[in-house]
């Protein structure tokens, strides 16, 4: 169903109309907070990255919420209907596929364009990869830096390692803890190319499975990474953290 942007205006059952920003669990669903599930159930209307996906969560809690997909090929054509339904006094909630909406995905486009309109944005808090393996790594905390995924290819991806390692060199005294989002399509090479331009005895923290069964958080060498590495599989999506300064 898509949105009519011919409705009447609404009066959701939510006490603000808006623009909700929802945090769905990571992995284990016991991490959904009870404040998103109302807004949830709620909302007029659930926007989702992936419908199939977020149908095993709607499933989980009985959810019922109209949901429609917005993701990154879809963006444009459905923003502007989805504007003026919101600026008739919906309640509109936003989902990635798992964790905060808007980091690395496409939740920043509708949002900023909201905003622009003058639409309420209610960020609704929760579970987040990044702030999962982050306080969990062994690595400095006060000071971090997200990088996104890496590039794709390997050239960019030694080319951006070759800035950053200029930008926050060992005489530098604030320097960030980085932090990546890795696919396991690309973290063996990624750990590698880390290795040839920070040298072999940096530490390197791969979180994976993150609140699952078979969570796993490791810090090791690259050399350590990819030794172990050698004859396992990369499965799921891995956070990958160091420190340029984080040796030995």
């Amino acid at each position: 169903m898509s949105v009519n942007s011919d409705e009447k205006h609404a009066t959701t059952q939510l006490e603000r109309p808006g623009l909700y920003l929802v945090s769905t669990p990571i992995g284990n669903l016991d991490d959904i907070t009870l404040r998103a599930l109302k807004v949830l159930r709620s909302a007029d209307l659930v926007l989702a990255e992936d419908t199939r996906h977020s149908r095993v969560l709607f499933d989980h809690f009985g959810l019922k919420t109209r949901m429609e997909a917005y993701h990154d090929f879809n963006k444009i054509k459905r923003t502007p209907a989805l504007l003026d339904y919101l600026e008739k006094g919906h309640a509109v909630a936003l989902i990635c596929d798992a964790g905060t909406p808007g980091v690395a995905d496409e939740a920043f486009f509708l949002v900023r364009a909201a905003r622009e309109k003058g639409i309420p944005v209610f960020p609704i808090p929760g579970a987040s990869a990044l702030l999962a393996a982050l306080p969990a790594s062994g690595l400095p905390t006060d000071h971090f830096s997200f990088e996104n995924f890496p590039p794709k290819k390997s050239a960019q991806r030694l080319r951006k390692l070759e800035v950053l390692k200029a930008r926050w060199s060992e005489a530098e005294t604030h320097a960030p803890t980085l932090v990546f989002y890795v696919s396991p399509y690309q973290v063996r090479k990624f750990v590698d190319e880390i290795g040839q331009v920070f040298g072999p005895d940096l530490r390197v923290v791969l979180a994976r499975e993150l609140t699952k069964k078979f969570e796993e958080i490791r810090s090791a060498t690259p050399g350590e990474h990819t030794e172990y590495y050698r004859e396992r599989e990369p499965r799921g999506e891995y956070v990958l953290l160091f420190h340029p300064q984080n040796k030995g």
